[in-house]
């Protein structure tokens, strides 16, 4: 046997909420850490005192207990765990593993027996049922009656509020309650908060960004209360998972977080996360409410009775002290301002992204913790409404997406290297030179070792930086626009209007210029048509031909289709045709081999009757009727250009235009040309065709 024992998806109860996590035995120590919150606890092999395998709703589960009157329990294993478990105990720990009966009996008279934190209803000295006492909010007394009331969880659907106790008076001892005696036992070890006793120090009006307002802080040897002009809270340490201090980008101010499972409440809101900002220049003179030698014996040296310097500090070192935590600050990561945080937009507000040493964190709206270890992968995304900034997406192992837009393009770069550095997943993965990294189902397969979107944003930028001195108008800059090559540019694009353009320079040069500028911006909207592409004409499909033979494929379909809707009985048609594809793959090729002989001489019926069908004029009627349509169109079309012609023949001097009125229409379209074109209209349709077709075409080309 090896020297370490170790278990996936093993459950944890915690206040009436199962949460799961990898529980692992070793010679030195029992460590479990659970999967949701990353919190880690850890029993030193040597305090154990007691070992139960029991039989739990989940499974089977163990129940261990410590010389310092904790208890553990973890469930979720399987019946094959014991024998391996109960062998590694015996040769590694001092307690052996016994296997302990639940009472199943339903009863609901017993015995109640109080064991360190727990509370135990039992039946014929048999457990019907464990109450953790810290799970107990509060606890009242009636008449013969005690009432356990229980913190609540969002993590369940069902969860417990409250058990009564019946407590039978007791006729031997009368000067003590049994009642209160049973609530003072219950009281002893539950998690209620009691606001006894004086604060260890108070913090006036301290900044708090969520919940948002000013609240007093008092710091009591048990719990937190936060007291403020509406709402007060009560956080008790045991609440308390992670505290942060965190640098504010312009370097004078400090993010104070404080990570809280469960959450504390305000109506339907839940605030995971307490935040406090403070000021780097703020300092403060602190006195705490005890005896140094009561200081000395509670905090071993953490705090003195006498306490100064800056606010921030004072506040994360009580805090730190009470609730016996590290607190986590910002690793060696530094962006391109040289700040140890990214500028980026969650949601709908802007906040700051902190790149830490085992995650990541986001404040302050809404506050974001990320754990490396449940992270599946990152992207890199560009930005949706500028190429100046990219999107970084994280996706956890539980499919939750989480979308930090608006990041600068510069800090690309670093954050790059940081991502790649703790060897997390990156969908878009484009390796830089020199660089080697696991291959993963994400990255790419290119050759070039390159960073294809850094190169894209460095180039962006460097065009960008380039064009800034310059103003952009319709997507063309300034420098197109050259005066000395006026004239051949007009030259080259209007070739039908070089000599027009030459002999406008006769008169004055402010008549010259305004026209120069006239022209220059016809060229600017004045757009190449491009011909377009004659479309293929489809093959029409002919009705009284003989009907297209069947693959061998769909001649075994048609006959298996019945016993595939037997076989499985509601299926949809979509759902047949893949079963269908799937059962054809499988068979041998004896078995195709048959029905591509049939598709094979259906193939030869259909050939056969296919040129019966032509030798008997079948399929010659619809291509006539085509040809016919075709020629009928065509004939319409030069019946309609050859009357032009003779129309423009036979006019007289009112509907006839020489060459030269056609090229001066063309350069100039005057208000009294249109004039007589809308007269000609009213006096007849014949004489408008005729006066109106050359000139408004060749008006038409030139705008």
């Amino acid at each position: 046997m090896g020297d370490t024992l170790e278990f996936n998806e093993i459950y944890q109860e915690v206040k009436g909420s199962w949460n799961d996590g990898r529980l692992r035995f070793s010679k030195q120590n029992v460590v479990y850490k659970s999967s949701k919150t990353g919190k880690v606890d850890s029993i030193p092999a040597g305090e154990l005192n007691l070992a139960q395998w029991r039989r739990v709703c989940l499974g089977h589960g163990i129940k261990l207990g410590t010389s310092t009157g904790h208890v553990y329990k973890y469930d979720g294993f399987r019946d094959t765990d014991l024998e391996k478990i109960s062998e590694f105990f015996k040769a590694n720990y001092k307690v052996e593993l016994e296997e302990k009966d639940m009472c199943v009996k339903g009863w609901n008279w017993g015995t109640a027996k109080f064991s360190g934190p727990l509370l135990s209803f039992d039946v014929n000295d048999s457990t019907a049922f464990e109450i953790p006492l810290s799970n107990v909010s509060q606890c009242a007394t009636g008449k013969n009656e005690v009432t356990l009331e229980f913190h609540q969880t969002d993590d369940t659907e069902v969860s417990l509020m409250e058990v009564r106790f019946y407590v039978p008076p007791s006729q031997s001892d009368e000067r003590q309650d049994p009642v209160e005696a049973f609530a003072q036992n219950v009281l002893s070890k539950a998690d209620v908060i009691q606001a006894t006793g004086d604060a260890v120090c108070i913090f006036k009006e301290l900044q708090c960004l969520t919940p948002r307002g000013r609240y007093d802080i008092r710091i009591y040897p048990t719990f937190l209360h936060l007291h403020g002009k509406t709402f007060d809270y009560k956080i008790p340490y045991t609440t308390v998972l992670r505290l942060f201090l965190l640098p504010h980008k312009d370097q004078r101010q400090m993010f104070f977080v404080i990570s809280l499972d469960p959450p504390i409440k305000q109506g339907q809101t839940r605030y995971h996360f307490l935040i406090l900002l403070f000021s780097k220049e703020e300092d403060i003179s602190l006195t705490l409410n005890m005896s140094e030698e009561d200081v000395e014996r509670r905090f071993e040296g953490k705090l003195s009775k006498n306490m100064s310097g800056s606010l921030y500090e004072m506040v994360s070192r009580v805090m730190k002290a009470l609730v016996n935590r590290k607190i986590t600050v910002p690793g060696n990561f530094q962006g391109h301002s040289g700040a140890q945080c990214i500028t980026c937009s969650y949601k709908a507000s802007s906040g700051l992204l902190y790149p830490l040493e085992r995650g990541f964190i986001y404040v302050h709206k809404p506050p974001v913790h990320l754990r490396f270890e449940e992270i599946s992968c990152v992207n890199f995304a560009r930005g949706t409404t500028t190429t100046r900034s990219f999107d970084f997406e994280i996706e956890t192992k539980q499919g939750n997406q989480y979308t930090f837009s608006s990041i600068e393009r510069e800090e690309y770069g670093k954050l790059f290297d940081f991502v790649n550095a703790k060897k997390l997943n990156i969908k878009n993965r484009g390796f830089k030179e020199g660089m080697k990294g696991n291959i993963d189902e994400y990255s790419d397969s290119d050759d070039d070792q390159h960073d294809a979107y850094l190169e894209r944003m460095k180039a962006e930028g460097k065009i960008r930086e380039e064009g800034n001195d310059s103003d952009d108008s319709g997507g063309e800059s300034d420098e197109s626009f050259n005066p000395g090559e006026e004239d051949d540019d007009i030259a080259e694009e209007y070739d039908s209007n070089a000599s027009a353009s030459d002999s406008s320079d006769d008169g004055d040069d402010s008549e010259d210029e305004s026209a120069k500028k006239k022209k220059i911006k016809k060229a600017k909207v004045v757009k190449e048509k491009k011909e377009r592409k004659p479309r293929k004409e489809k093959k029409q499909k002919d009705k009284g031909g003989p009907k297209r033979p069947m693959s061998a494929y769909m001649l075994w379909l048609n006959s298996s289709r019945e016993r595939i809707k037997s076989e499985n009985p509601g299926i949809s048609i979509t759902e047949i045709s893949k079963k269908a594809g799937e059962m054809w793959r499988q068979l041998g090729k004896d078995e195709k081999e048959e029905w591509e002989t049939k598709a094979g001489e259906a193939k030869r019926q259909y050939d056969k009757a296919k040129k019966e069908y032509k030798e008997s004029g079948g399929g010659a009627t619809s291509s006539s009727k085509k040809e016919s349509k075709k020629g009928g169109k065509k004939e319409e079309k030069k019946r309609k250009s050859a009357g032009g012609d003779k129309d423009k023949e036979r006019g007289g001097n009112d509907s006839f235009k020489s060459k030269e009125f056609i090229e001066t229409s063309e350069e100039s379209s005057s208000d009294s040309d249109h004039k007589s074109k809308s007269k000609r209209k009213k006096e007849s349709e014949e004489e408008e065709e005729e006066a109106v077709s050359t000139p408004a075409s060749s008006e038409e080309d030139s705008d």
